[in-house]
Parts: C-alpha cells; sequence; structure tokens
C-alpha cells in the first residue's frame, strides 16, 4: 500500500476542480437539451473514449458481481439523475452543498438499519450538517421552494450506493464500477426520453424544460459542452481514484469537501452567483461535519 498524501490530495483536488468548472455548463445544455438527452449522449460519448482506451492500451473490462454491480448503478443514478436536474434551478454550488449530506445519511442509515451505535460526536455532526444545509439552499424562509432540497434526496441515494459499494462490489475496478453508473444514466435517459417524447411532445420553456422536455438534439453549442462533460467526468474520476489509492480514505475524503469552494468560485466567475456569508458559514459547517464523521469513523 502507497502512502503519499501529498499526491492523494493533488489528485482529488485537480479531480474536484475539473468537477466544480464542468458542471458550471449544464445551464448551457439545459437551454436545448434534455436532461435525458444529456444523459444518454454523454454515455455514449464516455463509452467511445474508453474503448478507445482500452483498444490503444490493450486493456479489458472485467466485471466480478454482475447484480451488485446493477444495484450500485441503479442507486448511484438516481442519485445523479437527481443532481444534475436540480442545476437547472439552481446553482453549482448549492447543489453540491445538498449532495455532500451523504456522510450524514450514510450515518443515519447505519444507526437505523444497521444498529450502529454513535456518541455525542456524531450525533453533533448530523445537527451541524442539517443546520449548514439549511443555510446554503435558503436562509430566507419567504424564498424557500421545495426544488432547493432535491439535492439533498441525492445525497441519500449517494449514501445508499457508498455503503452498498465495500458489501455488493468489493472486488469490482473502479472503471467498471464508473461505466456502471454513466450506463445506468443512459438506461434512465432513455427510458424517460422516450415516455416524454411520446407523451408529451410539446417541448415546454423555462428552466422546467431541461426536465419535461424528451429526447431532442441539442445545438452545437449543448452539444459541445456535452462532449467537455463526458472528458471531465472521465478525468475527474480516475483522479479521484488514484487519489485513493495513493493514502487512506479518511484522509482523502476531506479534500473532497473543496468541490464546495471550486463550484462557488467557478459559479462567481461563470455566472456571477454569489454565496451570501450565511451561505459561506453553511459551507463551513457542513465540511466541519464531514470532517467530524470521518475522525470518529477512523476511531
Amino acid at each position: 500500500m502507497q502512502n503519499r498524501p501529498l499526491a492523494a490530495a493533488t489528485y482529488v483536488l485537480t479531480g474536484m476542480a475539473i468537477i466544480g468548472w464542468i458542471d458550471q455548463f449544464v445551464r448551457v445544455i439545459a437551454e436545448t437539451s434534455s436532461l435525458w438527452s444529456f444523459h444518454l449522449m454523454r454515455t455514449t460519448m464516455i463509452w467511445g473514449l474508453v474503448l478507445v482506451w482500452l483498444g490503444l492500451s490493450g486493456g479489458r473490462l472485467r466485471v466480478v458481481n454482475w447484480r451488485g454491480l446493477a444495484l450500485r448503478s441503479g442507486t448511484m443514478s438516481i442519485a445523479m439523475i437527481i443532481y444534475f436536474g436540480a442545476l437547472a434551478f439552481i446553482p453549482v454550488a448549492q447543489a453540491v452543498a445538498g449532495l455532500f449530506t451523504s456522510p450524514i445519511w450514510v450515518l443515519i442509515f447505519s444507526v437505523a438499519f444497521f444498529g450502529l451505535r454513535i456518541g455525542f460526536w456524531r450525533v453533533l455532526a448530523v445537527v451541524l450538517g442539517f443546520a449548514g444545509i439549511v443555510l446554503v439552499l435558503s436562509p430566507d424562509p419567504e424564498t424557500l421552494s421545495p426544488l432547493v432540497f432535491m439535492p439533498v434526496v441525492a445525497g441519500a441515494f449517494y449514501a445508499v450506493a457508498v455503503l452498498g459499494t465495500r458489501a455488493w462490489c468489493p472486488k469490482d475496478g473502479a472503471l467498471e464500477l464508473s461505466l456502471g453508473i454513466f450506463t445506468a444514466m443512459a438506461v434512465w435517459g432513455g427510458v424517460v426520453g422516450v415516455v416524454l417524447s411520446l407523451t408529451a411532445p410539446d417541448i415546454p420553456q423555462g428552466d422546467a424544460a431541461f426536465l419535461y422536455r424528451g429526447l431532442v438534439w441539442p445545438d452545437a453549442q449543448a452539444l459541445f459542452w456535452t462532449f467537455v462533460q463526458a472528458i471531465g467526468s472521465l478525468i475527474a474520476v480516475i483522479c479521484l481514484t488514484r487519489g485513493y489509492q495513493l493514502a487512506e480514505a479518511s484522509y482523502v475524503t476531506v479534500f473532497e469537501y473543496s468541490l464546495l469552494i471550486f463550484s462557488a468560485v467557478f459559479g462567481y466567475m461563470v455566472w456571477g452567483d454569489l454565496v451570501t456569508p450565511l451561505g459561506w458559514l453553511g459551507f463551513a459547517m457542513i465540511v466541519n461535519a464531514g470532517m467530524i464523521i470521518a475522525w470518529r469513523a477512523r476511531r
């Protein structure tokens, strides 16, 4: 086992920076495409890139547990579908904050379904993380919308997939697991896209169009950013996987929270989205909640 914490941190920070940047342009994709076309096209591009790479490198894919892969991919794909759907309505930083409630959900599910006993520190982490997500998503009750809590639901499904990874897919490789998720999202895209195309042929306007359009062919700009998403997602997954190979998971996980910062910074650079002081306080609370959970889990 290698132990190179600085290199691991560099890989994870690079992956998070890439995700924080490319996810800003889902808004552009949403103007002329649909959530379902996006996932179908992106997965097709990713498979094309992987097959070319495997052909050049002589590598091959190997799945150990097909049932476990299907369960994990299905659960994680639901989380990602909800997350990307939310990007059409709220800034990336808010969506990421909701997704990063997954460690809290892991703790809650572990207590509810597996009988895990927790003490003061992890109870504090749950309370701290919940308060943080409320501050980030909407500190003003008059503007609170149920849609802003979509990423929190995504965080719950993400947590189920995290819990299932070791139980369902302990011997499967990172590339196979990643392709499983992308493929599941493409299945969602194809099935839901066809249903919407047949039952709701009139294309709606506005932000809701991203969710309610069926399968459509996007314009050149949206197609370009979908391709950027495909390349960026693959590189980010490789960086994250390499990071977890170079250092202990409880150390590496902390650096994933840099995505909150990258999303906020790039959101301001690209769209002029500003995070309020209360929002930054919420970010800090979420990060600290995750660090407390990681610290207690390590002990």
